[in-house]
């Protein structure tokens, strides 16, 4: 059972996890502007975020490079 395929697979998906993480980590020190769509809520101290537009704007990247990545 050849099981390169889905190490390889694994590897790029932490990859892109840690891409969008550190894109997050940046967005929420405000170094990164918002994406419109980011849903921004807090109360007090305490401040988060939903990056709506990023989710967007990652699920058609991420379409595209798997497109071209699995095309036979």
């Amino acid at each position: 059972m050849d099981l390169s395929g889905l190490g390889r697979a694994l590897l790029a998906t932490a990859v892109v996890l840690a891409i969008a993480g550190v894109l997050l980590m940046l967005m929420g020190r405000g170094v990164l502007p918002r994406l419109p769509g980011t849903a921004v809520f807090g109360k007090g101290g305490v401040r988060g975020f939903v990056p709506i537009g990023l989710s967007i704007l990652l699920s058609v990247v991420l379409t595209i490079a798997l497109n071209l990545f699995f095309r036979r």
